[in-house]
């Protein structure tokens, strides 16, 4: 016997989970609805981790995407923090946590991406910082209101972000990445080179080029020992982590995976009956682009969301948006549309001070965009890409 029936069972907290809510309930006002998240605070928006809420401009209560109040109130939902599901059977749709069993008509397995911890000694140090949730944002911004210097790992956007957002709060910032520059095996050099000039131009240090062999904590703080360049040090160490979908569940339960993702079709369903993913953790089929893709923008998990909301609903939404994401580095935001699986030509475009455009290209055809101060761009790109024009000049 089950301790929980519902209609709908949603596993994670981010925003696929908090859209798919909406569209659901939005469909079935009176549907039976329960929220399951090992985090312990409710849906809240996590990109202010590494700007306003680490710059101090924020507090706690405004990442909150509703009152706390409201998922009882207004959305007539059963929310279950700091619950971890355990197991999940397919077949008799049952979820079991550590002290409930929950028969569910569908469940949507939302629970985005995992940190990847740093495999070198010390890494697992408390001093060794890692962001994802609230939680860790608190610690990092409370370490860092006590610290003169900091020490970013790694290049990607969100280390650029955290590594400005702590510049601006004064202390001494170093970025050591695998790169010589910035997001270039991903952006190209031409945008890279934009991003490493708006760190130094925020008085972060950048060593590019250079991996990480260990963290050295003692009492007057941590040094990170580089591969190919001198030690930083710093009175507090922050590891931008590389993330992996956490999707376990799915794989232990026999759903069809690619990695550590789940496959679904375009409305979100896995090969296993009544279980959809969304967001990081699902491989999703986008019937613009023709193909599964991986993402790992919170806009696109909040559109996939969506549609598996619909679908868990009885809907027939399927995804079909151009991937996209909007980066904040300090006052400049870096803008794409972009398939994001793969490119074979960049043409960067200099629109007059530190506005550009580059666009991506594949076989002739126009499957990226990243602008800087080019809306206009911006917006013709998405209809560029999702119709596979040719690479503008």
């Amino acid at each position: 016997m089950a301790d929980l029936d519902v209609d709908l069972l949603v596993i994670g907290s981010g925003p696929a989970a908090v859209a798919a809510l909406g569209a659901f309930r939005a469909a079935r006002p009176d549907g039976v609805v329960a929220l399951v998240t090992d985090d312990d605070r409710p849906p809240y928006d996590r990109p202010p981790l590494s700007k306003d809420f680490l710059r101090g401009e924020t507090d706690e209560g405004d990442l909150l995407t509703a009152p706390a109040t409201a998922y009882a109130t207004d959305l007539h939902l059963d929310l279950r923090l700091r619950t971890r599901v355990d197991a999940l059977d397919a077949a008799q749709r049952l979820a079991r946590t550590a002290d409930a069993t929950v028969r569910y008509g569908t469940a949507l397995l939302a629970t985005g991406s995992e940190p990847v911890r740093l495999p070198v000694p010390g890494g697992d140090r408390v001093r060794t910082r890692y962001l994802r949730s609230a939680h860790d944002g608190r610690a990092l911004r409370d370490a860092a209101a006590g610290a003169g210097s900091a020490v970013v790992i790694g290049s990607g956007l969100i280390g650029c972000e955290a590594a400005v957002s702590l510049a601006l709060r004064g202390l001494r910032v170093t970025v050591v990445g695998r790169e010589d520059v910035p997001q270039a095996a991903r952006l190209g050099d031409e945008v890279g080179g934009r991003l490493l000039g708006w760190l130094r131009e925020a008085g972060v240090d950048v060593r590019g080029g250079a991996g990480v062999s260990a963290i050295e904590h003692g009492d007057a703080g941590s040094r990170v020992r580089s591969t190919t360049a001198p030690r930083s040090r710093a009175t507090s160490c922050w590891r931008r982590p590389g993330w992996r979908s956490a999707a376990s569940l799915a794989a232990m339960a026999g759903a069809a995976m690619h990695g550590h993702r789940v496959v679904t079709d375009a409305s979100m369903r896995t090969s296993l009956p009544h279980l959809l993913a969304a967001g990081d953790v699902a491989h999703a089929l986008n019937t613009a682009a023709g193909r599964h893709l991986s993402v790992e923008h919170w806009g696109d998990a909040e559109g996939m969301g969506e549609v598996a909301g619909s679908t868990a609903a009885g809907g027939t939404s399927t995804w079909d948006a151009v991937p996209g994401f909007w980066s904040e580095i300090g006052e400049r935001v870096l803008q794409q549309h972009a398939w994001g699986d793969g490119h074979d030509e960049i043409r960067f475009v200099g629109h007059g001070g530190d506005a550009f455009a580059a666009w991506y290209g594949r076989a002739g055809r126009t499957v990226g965009v990243v602008t800087h101060a080019a809306d206009d761009e911006y917006e013709r790109g998405e209809a560029l890409v999702r119709d596979g024009a040719p690479l503008p000049g």
